[in-house]
Order: C-alpha cells, then sequence, then structure tokens
C-alpha cells in the first residue's frame, strides 16, 4: 500500500535511521553475536601471535628417515626396518617419545573396530550391506587370529644396539628414551615390524583383480611414524579411528622399495636409481618427458598387460626401487606390475622450474587416465599454486585406486574414477575422476605443506582443500559441475535438524556428516567470505598470506581466524562464530514492505494521487455488478434529488488550492526548497526483515521496477549488530518496484526461498510420473556413450598412445 509522508519545515531526513536505534526487543541476541570472539580463542603469546602468525618463539620438532621395506607380492605383506633420527626443537626435555602405529586400526578388538554402530532392520538388507558389515575393519573384532595390525619385532638404540623399553596403546607406541632428549638435542633409534596388507579402504590397502590375478597395491601408514609434539598438546597422541586422519611432522626420508623384478613403483620423492630399474627404453622415454608440454608414457599399456600375465609369486627376482624426499611430513608409494605410467616435466609457473607430473593406471582405468590425469595434475599445481605459494617438490603423482574416492600424501595421491568395462563412461564418471584428482592432489598443500594437525580439526584441510578444489574446478573447465563450494548446495545439510548437526569447530572423530560438515561447509563459508563478505581482492590476498605464514609450519584454527582478519582490515568474529562454532541456518525472511511518498503540498500531485487510491478503493466485485443497473437509482431517475454535492468534483484543483501551497513554500528556506525538489516523485520503501535462521548475514535485495529493469542493494551483516532478530530498513528509489527478492543470486546459503520475496513468488517442487509396479532393480540403462555406439563393438581400452 502507499503511504504520504507529510513533510513538514523541519523535513522527515531523519527517516533513514529512526528504526536504526529502536530498542531491542529482550530475545534478541545481536551483542553476542558482534562481539570478539574473546576467550573462545586461545591467549596470544610468543608462539603463535595476535595476527595469527609463528610467533618468536614458535617451534616444531623434527624426524627424519631411514627406511629399508619389502613388499612381499605372494603373502600381501609388508616387512620393514627404519632408522629414525628424532630432533628436539622444543624448549621442554623429553624423557619418552611417541610413534602412531596406524595399521593398528585393523588390529583384533581395535578401538576404531569395537566403537563402530549401526544395526540390522527387520527389513533385511542388501549384498553391499552385508558385505561392509563384515569387512576386514569389523571382521578384526572377530577373527581367529590376530592377523592384521602391526607385529613390532625390535626396538633398538641405533648407537649402542641395546633394546629400548617400549609400550604399545591401542595405535601409539611410546618409547622410553635412555635418558630425557634435552632441547636442541637428536636421537637416532631403529624399529623393525611387519604386517600383512589390507583391503584398499580407501586410505590405503591393495585392490585385487580376478580376471588376471594381480594386485595393484596403495602403500600408506606402513611405518612406525612420529607423533607431533607441540606448543598447543604437547603430544598429538590422539588414537587413530579412522575418520580423524593424520597429524604428522616434517623430515628427510630415504626409503629403499624392494617389490617384484616386473612391478613399477610411484612414489613420495625423486627416484635415485631409474637406471637400475627401467628398461633402456623406458629410461629414453622418461628422458622424452622431461621436455615434452603433454603427457609420454614411461611404460605402455601393452607392456603391461604382458606383465599382468604373471601371477603374484611368479616373478623370478627382485628390484629396489630407491627414493629420497626433502621436507615431508609423511611418505608413501604404490606398486604393480599392471601398471600404465605416463609423464611430463613442466615449467609451471613460468619461473624456470620443472615439475614432474605423472599418473600411474591400470588398463582399467583407460581411456579417461591416458587422456586426463597427468594434464589434472599440472594443471592442480598450477591453480593451487597462485593463490597459495609455489609447490616446492619435484614431482606430483596420481595413481588410480579403485572406482571412487581417494586419499593423498606428499607427491602421491590415490584416486578413483573408473570407467565401465567396454571403457565408455557417463559424465558424472568424468567429472568425479577429474575433481578428485584435483582434491588429492592439491592435498600437497593443504596438509602437505600448510601442516594442520587433521586429528583435531577436518575442516583446516579437507574445507580448505575442498574450496581450492572448486576454485580450479571451475578454470580447469567453465562448466564444471561441481558438487562443493556453491552456497545453494549446502542448504540441504543446513536444514537439518540441530539434534544431527555439528560445528565445524567439532574434533575430527566426533563429527557427525564429515563430507558435509567439514569439507562442503567450510568449502561454501570460504566462497561466500570471498563473493559476498569481503570481496575477492581482500579474500585472495589474506588467504595467500596465510599459506606464505604457515607453509612447512602447523597452524591451530585460531591462526588462520586470525591471519584473515589481520591482511584483510575485515572484522569477521561474527561469521566465525555463525558459521563455524553453530550450527544454526541462514534463513532471512521479507516479512512486508512499505511503500511511501513525500507529499509536497502541490495540490496538483497530491489531489491526483487522492483521486487514484479512491478509485481503486472503490473498485470491488459489488460496485463493478452494481454498474449495469447504476440508471436504476433514485437519484439517476429523479434530478430533483440532486445538490452542489452531486456535481462537486472534490479532486479538482482550486485557484485557492494554488494560492495556499504557494504560501506554504513561502514559508521554506532555500535548502528546503531544494530537497522538496528533489524529492519529488521519490518512493520510500520501508523493508521488514526477520532473521530466522539465527546466523547474520549480508542483507541482498534485487528490486524489479515496473519498467522492466532492475537493481541490487547490498547490506553487510553489521546491519544486524543491534538488533539480530528482526530490522526496517529505507530504501529510497526514482522508480517503482513491483517485486522484491532477498538473496536472488544465492549466495548466502538461504535455507527458505519461499520467505525470500515480497510480494510472496511461489517456488515449484516437481514430482515425477511412474508406472505402477515398477522394480525398484531395474536397469538404469546404458549411459550415453554407449547409446551413442547404438550397440557396435565398443573398442578395446587404451591409452593416448603416446610413447
Amino acid at each position: 500500500m502507499q503511504k504520504i509522508i507529510l513533510l513538514s519545515a523541519a523535513l522527515a531526513v531523519s527517516v533513514w535511521s529512526v528504526q536504526a536505534q529502536a530498542p531491542a526487543p529482550a530475545t534478541q541476541n545481536a551483542n553476542t553475536r558482534f562481539e570478539q570472539l574473546g576467550p573462545m580463542l586461545p591467549t596470544p603469546n610468543t608462539f603463535r601471535t595476535a595476527a595469527g602468525a609463528p610467533g618468536k618463539d614458535y617451534f616444531q620438532n623434527r624426524a627424519d628417515y631411514d627406511i629399508k621395506v619389502e613388499l612381499d607380492d605372494a603373502n600381501q605383506k609388508i616387512t620393514g626396518s627404519e632408522t629414525v633420527t628424532y630432533h628436539n626443537n622444543s624448549t621442554d626435555e623429553l624423557p619418552f617419545i611417541w610413534l602412531q602405529l596406524d595399521q593398528n586400526l585393523f588390529a583384533k578388538g581395535s578401538i576404531g573396530s569395537v566403537t563402530r554402530t549401526g544395526g540390522v532392520s527387520e527389513s533385511g538388507m542388501s549384498f553391499s550391506q552385508l558385505q561392509n558389515l563384515t569387512s576386514v575393519r569389523e571382521r578384526s573384532q572377530q577373527q581367529a587370529t590376530d592377523k592384521y595390525g602391526y607385529k613390532i619385532t625390535a626396538v633398538k638404540d641405533a648407537k649402542s644396539g641395546n633394546p629400548l623399553k617400549y609400550a604399545i596403546n591401542q595405535t601409539m607406541m611410546r618409547i622410553d628414551l635412555p635418558t630425557a632428549l634435552k632441547p636442541g638435542a637428536s636421537y637416532s633409534f631403529n624399529v623393525d615390524w611387519n604386517y600383512f596388507i589390507t583391503e584398499y579402504y580407501g586410505r590405503s590397502g591393495m585392490e585385487f583383480f580376478p580376471k588376471d590375478g594381480n594386485y595393484n597395491y596403495f602403500i600408506a601408514h606402513w611405518f612406525p611414524r612420529l607423533c607431533a609434539y607441540n606448543d598447543v598438546n604437547g603430544w598429538q597422541n590422539k588414537q587413530f579411528l579412522g575418520q580423524g586422519e593424520f597429524t604428522l611432522i616434517f623430515g628427510n626420508y630415504k626409503v629403499a622399495i624392494t617389490v617384484p623384478n616386473d612391478h613399477v613403483v610411484g612414489s613420495t620423492g625423486e627416484c635415485q636409481n631409474y637406471k637400475q630399474v627401467l628398461t633402456a627404453t623406458q629410461q629414453k622415454r622418461l628422458a622424452q618427458a622431461a621436455t615434452s608440454k603433454t603427457p609420454v608414457v614411461i611404460v605402455t599399456q601393452a607392456e603391461a598387460e604382458a606383465a599382468e600375465k604373471a601371477k603374484p609369486g611368479d616373478a623370478k627376482g627382485k628390484k629396489t626401487w630407491i627414493y629420497t624426499a626433502q621436507n615431508v611430513r609423511d611418505f608413501a608409494f604404490t606398486s604393480s606390475r599392471k601398471f600404465i605410467w605416463d609423464a611430463m616435466q613442466t615449467d609451471v609457473y613460468g619461473d624456470g622450474r620443472k615439475i614432474w607430473s605423472m599418473s600411474f593406471y591400470s588398463k582399467e582405468g583407460n581411456p579417461l587416465w591416458g587422456q586426463y590425469s597427468t594434464r589434472v595434475v599440472e594443471h592442480t599445481l598450477k591453480s593451487y599454486g597462485n593463490r597459495t605459494i609455489k609447490y616446492p617438490y619435484p614431482v606430483a603423482i596420481s595413481c588410480h585406486a579403485t572406482a571412487g574416492g581417494g586419499m593423498e600424501y606428499p607427491m602421491i595421491s590415490f584416486n578413483g574414477g573408473r570407467p565401465e568395462p567396454d571403457g565408455t563412461y557417463s559424465a558424472q564418471t568424468k567429472a568425479g575422476m577429474i575433481g578428485v584428482i584435483i582434491h588429492e592432489v592439491g592435498h600437497n598443500f593443504f596438509p602437505m605443506i600448510v601442516n594442520s594437525d587433521e586429528r583435531q580439526w577436518t575442516w583446516m584441510d579437507e574445507g580448505l582443500n575442498t574450496f581450492c578444489q572448486y576454485l580450479a574446478e571451475k578454470e580447469w573447465d567453465y562448466e564444471f559441475p561441481s558438487r562443493r563450494g556453491e552456497p545453494q548446495y549446502i542448504v540441504d545439510y543446513m536444514k537439518s535438524d540441530k539434534s544431527v548437526l555439528s560445528p565445524i569447530m567439532t574434533s575430527s572423530d566426533n563429527v557427525i556428516s564429515l563430507g558435509p560438515n567439514a569439507y562442503a561447509k567450510p568449502a561454501t563459508a570460504l566462497n561466500i567470505l570471498r563473493e559476498t563478505v569481503m570481496g575477492r581482492e581482500l579474500f585472495d590476498y589474506a588467504f595467500k598470506e596465510y599459506a606464505r605464514r604457515w607453509a612447512f609450519k602447523s597452524p591451530e584454527p585460531a591462526d588462520f581466524f586470525r591471519t584473515l582478519e589481520d591482511a584483510s582490515g575485515v572484522d569477521l568474529d561474527w561469521f566465525w562464530k555463525g558459521w563455524f562454532y553453530g550450527v544454526e541456518p541462514v534463513d532471512q525472511d521479507l516479512t512486508e514492505v512499505e511503500w511511501y511518498q513525500v507529499d509536497s503540498g502541490d495540490p496538483v500531485a497530491s489531489k491526483a494521487a487522492a483521486k487514484a487510491e479512491a478509485q481503486r478503493r472503490a473498485g470491488t466485485v459489488s460496485k463493478q455488478r452494481d454498474a449495469a443497473t447504476k440508471a436504476e437509482t433514485v437519484v439517476a431517475k429523479d434530478s430533483t434529488m440532486n445538490d452542489f454535492y452531486n456535481s462537486y468534483d472534490p479532486y479538482a484543483v482550486t485557484e485557492n488550492d494554488k494560492k495556499k501551497y504557494q504560501e506554504y513554500l513561502a514559508t521554506l528556506s532555500e535548502s528546503e526548497r531544494n530537497t522538496l525538489t528533489a524529492t519529488a516523485g521519490t518512493n520510500f520503501y520501508t523493508l521488514s526483515l526477520k532473521n530466522k535462521g539465527g546466523v547474520p548475514m549480508p542483507v541482498i535485495i534485487r528490486m524489479q521496477f515496473e519498467d522492466g529493469t532492475d537493481s541490487v542493494a547490498r547490506f553487510p551483516a553489521e546491519i544486524w549488530r543491534f538488533n539480530d532478530v528482526s530490522l526496517k530498513k529505507v530504501i529510497a528509489t526514482s522508480k517503482k518496484v513491483t517485486q522484491w527478492t532477498l538473496d536472488p543470486y544465492q549466495e548466502i546459503a538461504d535455507i527458505d526461498a519461499e520467505n525470500n520475496s515480497f510480494p510472496r513468488v511461489s517456488q515449484p517442487t516437481r514430482f515425477q510420473l511412474f508406472k505402477q509396479r515398477q522394480s525398484p532393480f531395474a536397469p538404469q540403462g546404458q549411459n550415453p556413450m554407449q547409446q551413442q555406439r547404438g550397440g557396435t563393438t565398443p573398442p578395446a581400452r587404451q591409452g593416448s598412445g603416446r610413447n
């Protein structure tokens, strides 16, 4: 409804702010939401500054490894021996040190197995569910022999050879030192161990191929690794339950990997003896790849197919591949006789330094892997490096591990995405493969370089990495179907009942719905910061500064929060509270819009407006229907019933009206007359908004005008700082608005679009028609590539064909 503002001599200039300082209701919580995080963050100190940077006393301990390991292909077993030199850079004496024994997750009765929950429904279960319940992780508490997990066969002082006292607690091992390790001192010790390799479970293990009887091995968390000791937690020796990943420290590695002589090995680090383990032809191809801008096949598909005719135990002899890696936090490798291998060494950043991009995959991955994997590796290094730091390592590897999922380690990652047996694939399979390679290779930056505590804070590596993955996917293909990053993709999760939601700031092993919580929600939050709250320029600078400050160091959440504010000059404490410490959703409600215009006193304008309003009010359905019989009224039939008022027009402008208007103008000052002229025809709209979700966010509103044009008004989240429940905001326009829409570009993850418009605009909900008694097990049909072939004989799987 239009309302008229009567303009007094004092003028109604306070219309802009009259609502802003109104007393807030007792239920509002704005003061708390917009106060600083304060005691929620640790007190700054000389180790970590209030700006979010490492302090003058920041330290991190170090472990260097010399490892000899053998892969027993016949028995699917790892046997290893390591010499570890541990450097105590802290200010504390250490009477003991802690190591991680992550393979003990699979030992009989492990805490990770016995604490898994779930039930069996009376309605039954699928074969896949049954297989999952009896997987190696669940079998570990039922097996007759304790097959899986570490067998520690020796722990000795490296210098004297004397045995060291140690204690194993589930997935942790404490070694008691002969004397406390003083600050600045180092200590070397030896550990011998072995274990049986489990089926691939998403992080490491082996995949068996029944058709040729061979295994692909993806060997990770395979050796006893030093725990982190720092200024925040002391020893980070939380048990490995399977969900919270790995907290590790940097060091130098020398690793000798002995495998059957027909295996191909890919690994963290640089190989030191290619001349001993590759054929002359393969060495020639590798030299060609060192100057190629496209992938060159080092081991061809034909060679891999010939090799896979052998079986585990058939190999006549062994080879030892020797790798070194400098300043890495972990070490992983892959091995198989089935592997195709392609590579290229390129100047990724245009600075003259060349980096190897490589892929290892069996024929089951082609043609997708030969066409895309190595090119995606190079793209990922470029995209991430441009927004963080340049990739410092000499090589990055993508290895094809099973059909889905992925896992990351320094310089090497295990990635899914497998075409159909006939070599065709769906668009989803292709996008999924490219996306997982970007994600896992991207983990080289978070947490392999920016070394966050994964055992405690999954979001610090997965969330930040998923955000960078989203940006890299857009740089790969403008039309890339990203699954995470856009605000609307997190809406369904944020709509969930609060009883099944965890704050992002939840310890990794305690997070419910890890994917939405630790990957998608923080990635979405960072995208909102970049696009809506801070803007790209401020955000990109601050994000890059965080990576620069904490490269090869170990940040905590407060360091991230403080750095982004410090480098941008934007107070974000309200944002961290809402998005990271809480589970409330975003739900802004545009409840009402009132329309005002200035009554200038001009009789021409005011009486015309009054006449239009009277006509509107007279347009009732009764009036419309009575018009057909208005000639039958008494007054219409009898003219003697007329008087002055039957011909009087109350909306006609008289000379007296004009005279009074001029007298009014004479009472105004020049500035007041200018204001009157400037506001003539201006529309003042008072918007009433409610914050139904709880999280205060910027108010973004689109105005669609009656002439077909539109405009967007943006107000920062601080608009809610006096009242986080409801507010009124006045917007003045020269044009009449026909439609108002909150969050028109889906920027803030608002969970209810129905209340974002005024007048209300219904959002469609689709339903599907289906045949009665349609079987839920009906075939889903061919993928588009199979359909296009029209039933022709599929070509054989092949790679790129380059050699």
